[in-house]
């Protein structure tokens, strides 16, 4: 090796933490499958197969609800035991194929890292327990659906997420709805405290209403500045009533304090109930209003549109 050869362009080694916590990470996730080729909003959809079992289908109450009409309402089954991961046909209509084959339905055929799968027009990918792809496109995936201020899900995910909930809602025949809320004289906290204390309000707002005050099966998401939207699944007019009170006296009650200094935080919300002839914009279009009404008439408190 000559003296004063350059030695920048050479590889970088990973230090023995990182590594090591990345391997740990992969070797914690559970097997997946990946959507390689599908509609508009699927490629690069993940999920993970955590239960043990999953049907796969175009009905909105489909354990892996893929919306193309290509797929069978009920097009396959996937069943994990252990490490054992199986797929099997539903007698679907264009037939479920691994790498190319087409199964035979109603028996079961075991998958094995990176198989191909296809229903109709959509392919998958398969990842085994353990793949380190499958812990990065998890990584991914939080990134573009995780508003990265609140932990709240991000605007993009919710016009998604909403439209998906209602067609659950028409199959289950069950009701929905939503509320929208957004913090009281928000520009006048970031004026009087500065912007940092403005984004502390914001997380920990988010941070409460995460952690105490939703289901595992709710849907919340920051839809703007200081603007959120909370799906409720299965919830009547006066259910929603019931959480959007409780929502805003836990808010007025929670103590903000950020560098030494007692905020006061209040909001604002809307709810609405969604009826059979309403589309998603139309649903949150009526939340909007209410919210709006609720801000006309003195601010934190709760209004049905």
């Amino acid at each position: 090796m000559s003296q004063g050869e350059d030695h920048s362009e050479k590889t970088s080694i990973v230090t023995g933490d990182t590594f090591n916590g990345t391997l740990r990470q992969a070797e914690a996730t559970p097997p997946a499958i990946q959507v390689l080729l599908g509609p508009t909003g699927y490629v690069g959809r993940q999920w993970l197969l955590t239960s043990s079992e999953y049907i796969v289908g175009r009905s909105p109450e489909s354990g892996i609800f893929i919306d193309d009409r290509s797929v069978s309402r009920s097009h396959a089954k996937i069943s994990v035991a252990g490490l054992e991961v199986m797929i099997q046909d539903l007698g679907s209509s264009n037939k479920t194929q691994v790498n190319n084959a087409a199964l035979t339905p109603m028996q079961a055929t075991r998958l094995q890292n990176n198989d191909k799968i296809q229903f109709g027009n959509v392919i998958l990918k398969y990842l085994e327990r353990g793949n380190i792809e499958a812990a990065a496109n998890l990584q991914l995936a939080e990134k573009a659906e995780k508003d990265a201020l609140t932990g709240a899900f991000n605007k993009g995910a919710l016009l998604q997420r909403g439209p998906e909930a209602m067609k659950r809602a028409d199959v289950l025949k069950e009701p929905l709805s939503v509320l929208t809320f957004d913090i009281d004289h928000f520009k006048k906290i970031n004026d009087t405290y500065g912007h940092a204390t403005g984004d502390y309000v914001l997380r920990e707002m988010s941070a409460i209403v995460r952690k105490k005050l939703i289901r595992s099966n709710d849907y919340f998401a920051r839809s703007g500045g200081e603007e959120f939207v909370l799906i409720l699944n299965g919830a009547p007019q006066k259910n929603a009533m019931e959480v959007a009170e409780r929502v805003r006296a836990t808010i007025q009650s929670a103590s903000f304090v950020n560098d030494g200094k007692l905020i006061p935080v209040t909001i604002s919300i809307g709810v609405a109930t969604r009826n059979a002839e309403m589309e998603w914009d139309e649903f949150l279009d009526r939340a909007d209003r209410a919210l709006y009404q609720s801000k006309q008439n003195g601010r934190n408190r709760v209004t049905f549109g």
